[in-house]
């Protein structure tokens, strides 16, 4: 169950951002963050994508602490996915002050950003906890290289989403689509580990030992 749930939870908060974004009038999907589809008349919808993605990557980090009962990874790698859960479930309430990420100035957009620092910055750290544990598991190895490089985007993402975020430097117009990189990322890499977790739960049920 938890699999699933993070594989509907990547592609759910992806797709509709892609396509609100695509649908709402003067927004712009490069200039603009992901938090600013919050703003206006129906910006509901986009608060509603940040809870409903925020429950199910919460009950894909259970799922990921019932399979990962011990060794490397299997509190510090559960406990982050969580966390990222938690904070997009509290983040959506909380709108964003607009084109602000790192400088919100409004109580609300405070608190939005608040939980918003804390996404990204479990973002990477998760994946690089878990490649600890991939890459010395045989089950896990395949994921191990896929889950070094999406750390490795994601870092670099994160810096130059806060170099963006500077008014007159070349990447300021750019900000939305640094912000866009590292999301689809970071659920592109929800949805693979969801998706071998599935895989694996199949198999582990199936097998003859677990059976008997």
């Amino acid at each position: 169950m938890g699999a699933v749930a993070g594989m509907a939870g990547a592609v759910l908060f992806v797709s509709v951002f892609t396509v609100y974004g695509w649908l709402y009038p003067g927004y712009s999907w490069t200039g603009m963050f992901v938090s600013e589809l919050s703003l206006g008349s129906y910006g509901w919808v986009q608060v509603l994508n940040f809870v409903l993605t925020g429950a199910l990557v919460l009950m894909f980090g259970r799922g990921l602490a019932a399979y990962f009962s011990a060794g490397a990874a299997s509190l510090a790698g559960p406990f982050l996915v969580q966390g990222i859960g938690v904070s997009l479930i509290a983040s959506g309430p909380f709108v964003t002050d607009p084109s602000a990420m790192f400088g919100q100035t409004s109580p609300h957009g405070m608190v939005h950003g608040i939980f918003g620092a804390i996404v990204f910055t479990f973002a990477p750290f998760s994946c690089f906890v878990f490649y600890r544990r991939f890459r010395r598991d045989p089950a896990w190895r395949p994921m191990a290289g896929w889950t070094l490089l999406s750390g490795v985007v994601l870092t670099l993402g994160i810096v130059l989403l806060k170099i963006s975020q500077q008014p007159g430097n070349g990447l300021f117009e750019w900000k939305g689509l640094v912000q866009r990189v590292i999301l689809v990322t970071f659920m592109a890499w929800i949805f693979a580990i969801g998706f071998r977790l599935r895989r694996l739960c199949r198999l582990r049920e199936h097998s003859p030992l677990t059976r008997a």
